[in-house]
Protein backbone atom coordinates (compact mmCIF):
# COMPACT_ATOMS: atom_id res chain seq x y z
CA UNK A 1 0.00 0.00 0.00
CA UNK A 2 1.32 3.43 -0.95
CA UNK A 3 1.76 5.46 2.22
CA UNK A 4 2.68 8.67 0.37
CA UNK A 5 -0.04 11.32 0.96
CA UNK A 6 -1.85 12.44 -2.18
CA UNK A 7 -2.94 16.07 -2.12
CA UNK A 8 -5.22 17.75 -4.64
CA UNK A 9 -5.34 21.47 -5.29
CA UNK A 10 -8.47 23.17 -3.98
CA UNK A 11 -10.87 24.03 -6.78
CA UNK A 12 -9.82 27.24 -8.51
CA UNK A 13 -6.47 27.42 -6.73
CA UNK A 14 -3.22 28.24 -8.51
CA UNK A 15 -0.41 25.71 -8.41
CA UNK A 16 1.80 28.32 -6.76
CA UNK A 17 4.68 27.54 -9.12
CA UNK A 18 6.11 30.24 -11.40
CA UNK A 19 4.89 30.17 -14.99
CA UNK A 20 6.89 31.41 -17.96
CA UNK A 21 3.71 32.42 -19.77
CA UNK A 22 3.07 36.03 -18.78
CA UNK A 23 0.82 36.82 -21.70
CA UNK A 24 1.12 40.16 -23.47
CA UNK A 25 0.77 43.85 -22.73
CA UNK A 26 -0.11 46.77 -24.96
CA UNK A 27 2.12 49.78 -24.33
CA UNK A 28 0.82 52.61 -26.48
CA UNK A 29 0.97 51.62 -30.15
CA UNK A 30 2.78 48.29 -29.62
CA UNK A 31 1.98 44.89 -28.12
CA UNK A 32 4.72 43.24 -26.05
CA UNK A 33 4.49 39.44 -26.00
CA UNK A 34 6.43 38.37 -22.93
CA UNK A 35 8.68 35.40 -23.51
CA UNK A 36 8.80 35.76 -27.29
CA UNK A 37 12.04 37.76 -27.14
CA UNK A 38 13.93 40.30 -25.07
CA UNK A 39 12.81 43.89 -25.65
CA UNK A 40 15.16 46.88 -25.63
CA UNK A 41 14.33 50.24 -24.00
CA UNK A 42 16.47 53.17 -25.15
CA UNK A 43 17.43 55.84 -22.61
CA UNK A 44 16.92 59.55 -23.30
CA UNK A 45 18.21 61.67 -20.42
CA UNK A 46 17.00 65.28 -20.67
CA UNK A 47 19.34 66.41 -17.90
CA UNK A 48 22.59 68.34 -17.47
CA UNK A 49 24.06 65.88 -14.94
CA UNK A 50 23.46 62.28 -16.04
CA UNK A 51 26.01 59.91 -14.46
CA UNK A 52 26.78 58.42 -17.88
CA UNK A 53 27.53 61.76 -19.54
CA UNK A 54 24.67 61.42 -22.03
CA UNK A 55 22.40 64.14 -20.62
CA UNK A 56 20.97 66.24 -23.44
CA UNK A 57 21.30 69.44 -21.41
CA UNK A 58 24.93 68.85 -20.46
CA UNK A 59 27.10 71.81 -21.22
CA UNK A 60 24.42 74.13 -22.58
CA UNK A 61 22.15 74.71 -19.59
CA UNK A 62 19.15 74.54 -21.88
CA UNK A 63 15.95 74.15 -19.90
CA UNK A 64 13.01 74.94 -22.20
CA UNK A 65 10.17 76.95 -20.77
CA UNK A 66 7.26 74.77 -19.68
CA UNK A 67 5.19 73.65 -22.65
CA UNK A 68 7.64 75.11 -25.15
CA UNK A 69 8.35 73.16 -28.30
CA UNK A 70 11.56 74.97 -29.07
CA UNK A 71 15.00 74.67 -27.47
CA UNK A 72 17.82 72.31 -28.29
CA UNK A 73 16.63 69.45 -26.09
CA UNK A 74 13.66 68.35 -28.27
CA UNK A 75 15.77 68.59 -31.42
CA UNK A 76 18.66 66.66 -29.91
CA UNK A 77 16.30 64.08 -28.39
CA UNK A 78 14.55 63.55 -31.71
CA UNK A 79 17.85 62.94 -33.51
CA UNK A 80 18.87 60.36 -30.91
CA UNK A 81 15.40 58.80 -30.90
CA UNK A 82 15.42 58.35 -34.67
CA UNK A 83 18.80 56.64 -34.44
CA UNK A 84 17.65 54.38 -31.61
CA UNK A 85 14.52 53.45 -33.55
CA UNK A 86 16.62 52.56 -36.58
CA UNK A 87 18.89 50.46 -34.36
CA UNK A 88 15.94 48.40 -33.12
CA UNK A 89 14.74 50.04 -29.89
CA UNK A 90 11.30 48.78 -28.88
CA UNK A 91 10.46 51.77 -26.67
CA UNK A 92 12.12 54.95 -25.40
CA UNK A 93 12.41 56.13 -21.79
CA UNK A 94 12.56 59.90 -21.22
CA UNK A 95 13.82 61.25 -17.90
CA UNK A 96 14.26 64.81 -16.68
CA UNK A 97 16.02 64.32 -13.33
CA UNK A 98 19.34 62.61 -12.76
CA UNK A 99 19.36 59.71 -10.30
CA UNK A 100 23.12 59.54 -9.82
CA UNK A 101 24.50 59.85 -6.27
CA UNK A 102 24.73 63.50 -5.24
CA UNK A 103 22.49 64.72 -8.03
CA UNK A 104 20.75 68.08 -7.72
CA UNK A 105 17.03 67.59 -7.05
CA UNK A 106 14.78 69.49 -9.43
CA UNK A 107 11.31 70.88 -8.89
CA UNK A 108 8.30 69.37 -10.60
CA UNK A 109 7.98 72.50 -12.75
CA UNK A 110 11.58 72.24 -13.92
CA UNK A 111 11.26 68.52 -14.62
CA UNK A 112 8.06 69.08 -16.60
CA UNK A 113 9.79 71.80 -18.61
CA UNK A 114 12.49 69.31 -19.55
CA UNK A 115 10.47 66.23 -20.44
CA UNK A 116 7.12 67.46 -21.77
CA UNK A 117 8.45 69.21 -24.92
CA UNK A 118 10.66 66.20 -25.68
CA UNK A 119 7.84 63.68 -25.28
CA UNK A 120 5.50 65.83 -27.39
CA UNK A 121 8.12 66.07 -30.15
CA UNK A 122 8.80 62.32 -30.08
CA UNK A 123 5.10 61.48 -30.10
CA UNK A 124 4.55 63.61 -33.19
CA UNK A 125 7.63 62.43 -35.09
CA UNK A 126 7.56 58.74 -34.08
CA UNK A 127 3.89 57.83 -33.60
CA UNK A 128 4.62 54.08 -33.69
CA UNK A 129 7.22 54.22 -30.89
CA UNK A 130 6.02 53.52 -27.33
CA UNK A 131 7.23 56.18 -24.91
CA UNK A 132 7.97 55.91 -21.20
CA UNK A 133 8.48 58.69 -18.68
CA UNK A 134 11.09 58.11 -15.98
CA UNK A 135 9.91 60.09 -12.95
CA UNK A 136 9.01 59.82 -9.27
CA UNK A 137 6.58 62.77 -9.38
CA UNK A 138 2.93 62.08 -10.16
CA UNK A 139 2.27 65.55 -11.56
CA UNK A 140 5.24 65.19 -13.94
CA UNK A 141 3.96 61.78 -14.98
CA UNK A 142 0.48 63.23 -15.59
CA UNK A 143 1.88 65.99 -17.81
CA UNK A 144 4.03 63.46 -19.68
CA UNK A 145 1.01 61.22 -20.28
CA UNK A 146 -0.91 64.24 -21.57
CA UNK A 147 1.98 64.93 -23.96
CA UNK A 148 1.94 61.39 -25.33
CA UNK A 149 3.79 59.03 -22.98
CA UNK A 150 2.39 55.51 -22.63
CA UNK A 151 4.14 54.07 -19.56
CA UNK A 152 5.37 55.35 -16.18
CA UNK A 153 8.79 54.19 -14.97
CA UNK A 154 9.13 54.91 -11.22
CA UNK A 155 12.52 54.35 -9.56
CA UNK A 156 10.76 54.47 -6.18
CA UNK A 157 8.18 51.90 -7.18
CA UNK A 158 8.40 50.18 -3.80
CA UNK A 159 7.56 53.39 -1.89
CA UNK A 160 4.29 53.61 -0.03
CA UNK A 161 3.13 56.87 -1.71
CA UNK A 162 -0.07 55.91 -3.55
CA UNK A 163 -0.25 59.02 -5.76
CA UNK A 164 1.62 57.56 -8.74
CA UNK A 165 -0.34 54.32 -8.52
CA UNK A 166 -3.63 56.19 -8.40
CA UNK A 167 -2.60 58.10 -11.53
CA UNK A 168 -1.65 54.91 -13.38
CA UNK A 169 -4.95 53.32 -12.41
CA UNK A 170 -6.95 56.38 -13.46
CA UNK A 171 -5.21 56.64 -16.83
CA UNK A 172 -5.08 52.89 -17.42
CA UNK A 173 -1.36 52.91 -18.25
CA UNK A 174 1.32 50.33 -17.44
CA UNK A 175 3.94 51.00 -14.78
CA UNK A 176 7.45 49.85 -13.95
CA UNK A 177 7.94 49.33 -10.22
CA UNK A 178 11.63 49.48 -9.39
CA UNK A 179 13.23 48.27 -6.17
CA UNK A 180 15.02 50.93 -4.16
CA UNK A 181 16.06 51.64 -0.58
CA UNK A 182 17.42 54.71 1.13
CA UNK A 183 20.20 52.58 2.67
CA UNK A 184 21.79 49.30 1.62
CA UNK A 185 20.72 47.41 4.74
CA UNK A 186 19.65 43.79 4.23
CA UNK A 187 19.64 40.53 6.16
CA UNK A 188 18.80 38.46 3.09
CA UNK A 189 19.28 40.55 -0.05
CA UNK A 190 17.45 38.54 -2.71
CA UNK A 191 14.59 37.49 -0.45
CA UNK A 192 14.03 41.07 0.71
CA UNK A 193 14.13 42.50 -2.83
CA UNK A 194 11.50 39.96 -3.86
CA UNK A 195 9.41 40.68 -0.77
CA UNK A 196 9.60 44.45 -1.32
CA UNK A 197 8.55 44.06 -4.95
CA UNK A 198 5.68 41.73 -4.05
CA UNK A 199 4.45 44.28 -1.50
CA UNK A 200 4.65 46.97 -4.20
CA UNK A 201 2.66 44.77 -6.58
CA UNK A 202 -0.03 44.31 -3.94
CA UNK A 203 -0.21 48.07 -3.29
CA UNK A 204 -0.52 48.72 -7.00
CA UNK A 205 -3.35 46.22 -7.34
CA UNK A 206 -5.09 47.72 -4.32
CA UNK A 207 -4.85 51.13 -6.02
CA UNK A 208 -6.58 49.76 -9.09
CA UNK A 209 -3.62 48.94 -11.36
CA UNK A 210 -4.02 45.62 -13.13
CA UNK A 211 -1.25 43.17 -12.21
CA UNK A 212 -0.94 42.39 -15.92
CA UNK A 213 0.05 46.04 -16.51
CA UNK A 214 3.05 45.98 -14.15
CA UNK A 215 6.73 45.33 -14.85
CA UNK A 216 9.28 44.91 -12.06
CA UNK A 217 12.87 46.13 -11.94
CA UNK A 218 15.38 44.81 -9.36
CA UNK A 219 16.96 48.27 -9.14
CA UNK A 220 20.60 47.53 -9.88
CA UNK A 221 22.61 50.40 -8.43
CA UNK A 222 19.81 51.73 -6.23
CA UNK A 223 20.07 51.19 -2.48
CA UNK A 224 22.65 48.43 -2.95
CA UNK A 225 26.42 48.17 -2.70
CA UNK A 226 28.43 47.01 -5.73
CA UNK A 227 28.81 43.61 -4.09
CA UNK A 228 25.06 43.39 -3.52
CA UNK A 229 24.43 44.38 -7.13
CA UNK A 230 26.60 41.51 -8.32
CA UNK A 231 24.79 39.04 -6.07
CA UNK A 232 21.43 40.24 -7.33
CA UNK A 233 22.58 39.94 -10.94
CA UNK A 234 23.66 36.36 -10.30
CA UNK A 235 20.26 35.59 -8.77
CA UNK A 236 18.06 37.39 -11.31
CA UNK A 237 16.16 34.21 -12.15
CA UNK A 238 14.77 34.25 -8.61
CA UNK A 239 12.63 37.28 -9.51
CA UNK A 240 10.57 35.14 -11.86
CA UNK A 241 8.65 33.96 -8.80
CA UNK A 242 6.85 37.33 -8.98
CA UNK A 243 5.35 36.25 -12.31
CA UNK A 244 5.76 39.68 -13.83
CA UNK A 245 7.97 40.83 -16.72
CA UNK A 246 11.43 41.84 -15.50
CA UNK A 247 13.12 45.05 -16.66
CA UNK A 248 16.90 45.09 -16.16
CA UNK A 249 18.83 48.37 -16.08
CA UNK A 250 22.60 47.97 -15.81
CA UNK A 251 23.77 50.17 -18.67
CA UNK A 252 27.09 51.92 -17.88
CA UNK A 253 26.43 51.65 -14.13
CA UNK A 254 29.06 52.12 -11.45
CA UNK A 255 29.19 48.44 -10.48
CA UNK A 256 30.49 47.70 -13.98
CA UNK A 257 32.95 50.55 -13.55
CA UNK A 258 34.13 49.11 -10.23
CA UNK A 259 34.67 45.64 -11.69
CA UNK A 260 36.45 46.83 -14.83
CA UNK A 261 37.97 50.07 -13.45
CA UNK A 262 36.53 52.05 -16.35
CA UNK A 263 34.65 55.36 -16.73
CA UNK A 264 31.00 55.39 -17.92
CA UNK A 265 31.86 55.87 -21.59
CA UNK A 266 33.96 52.69 -21.64
CA UNK A 267 31.51 50.29 -20.00
CA UNK A 268 29.82 48.92 -23.12
CA UNK A 269 31.34 45.43 -22.98
CA UNK A 270 30.46 45.11 -19.30
CA UNK A 271 26.91 46.19 -20.06
CA UNK A 272 26.63 43.63 -22.86
CA UNK A 273 27.78 40.88 -20.51
CA UNK A 274 24.96 41.73 -18.10
CA UNK A 275 22.47 41.88 -20.98
CA UNK A 276 23.43 38.39 -22.20
CA UNK A 277 23.38 36.88 -18.72
CA UNK A 278 20.14 38.72 -17.94
CA UNK A 279 18.49 37.15 -20.98
CA UNK A 280 19.71 33.74 -19.83
CA UNK A 281 18.12 34.42 -16.42
CA UNK A 282 14.78 35.25 -18.02
CA UNK A 283 14.59 39.05 -18.08
CA UNK A 284 12.08 40.46 -20.54
CA UNK A 285 13.47 43.93 -21.24
CA UNK A 286 16.79 45.76 -20.90
CA UNK A 287 17.11 49.52 -20.45
CA UNK A 288 20.24 50.76 -22.25
CA UNK A 289 22.14 53.73 -23.65
CA UNK A 290 23.80 51.83 -26.52
CA UNK A 291 20.87 50.38 -28.43
CA UNK A 292 22.48 48.74 -31.48
CA UNK A 293 25.01 46.65 -29.55
CA UNK A 294 22.47 45.59 -26.95
CA UNK A 295 19.88 44.64 -29.59
CA UNK A 296 22.44 42.36 -31.24
CA UNK A 297 23.47 40.86 -27.93
CA UNK A 298 19.88 40.26 -26.88
CA UNK A 299 18.99 38.65 -30.19
CA UNK A 300 21.95 36.28 -30.00
CA UNK A 301 21.19 35.41 -26.39
CA UNK A 302 17.52 34.88 -27.26
CA UNK A 303 18.53 32.44 -30.00
CA UNK A 304 20.47 30.45 -27.42
CA UNK A 305 18.04 30.37 -24.51
CA UNK A 306 14.52 30.87 -25.88
CA UNK A 307 12.42 28.68 -28.10
CA UNK A 308 13.18 30.11 -31.52
CA UNK A 309 10.41 29.52 -34.04
CA UNK A 310 12.35 30.57 -37.11
CA UNK A 311 16.07 31.05 -37.33
CA UNK A 312 17.98 31.71 -40.52
CA UNK A 313 21.69 31.01 -40.14
CA UNK A 314 24.00 32.44 -42.76
CA UNK A 315 27.41 31.16 -43.83
CA UNK A 316 29.88 30.66 -40.97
Amino acid sequence: MDATPFVRLPEGASSGTPSRDLGELRIGPAVFRWGARTYVMGILNVTPDSFSGDGLLAGNGDTPSEGAQGGTAPRAALAIARRMAAEGADLLDVGGESTRPGHRPVTAAEERARVVPVIAALREALPDMPLSVDTTKADVAAAALDAGAHLVNDIWGVAADPTMLALAAERGVPVVLMHNRAEARYRNLVAEVIADLEAALERAEAAGVSRDAILVDPGIGFGKTPEQNLVLLRELASLRVLRRPILLGTSRKSTIGRVLDLPPGERLEGTLATTALGVAAGVDMVRVHDVAANVRTARMADALVREVQRLTVGPG
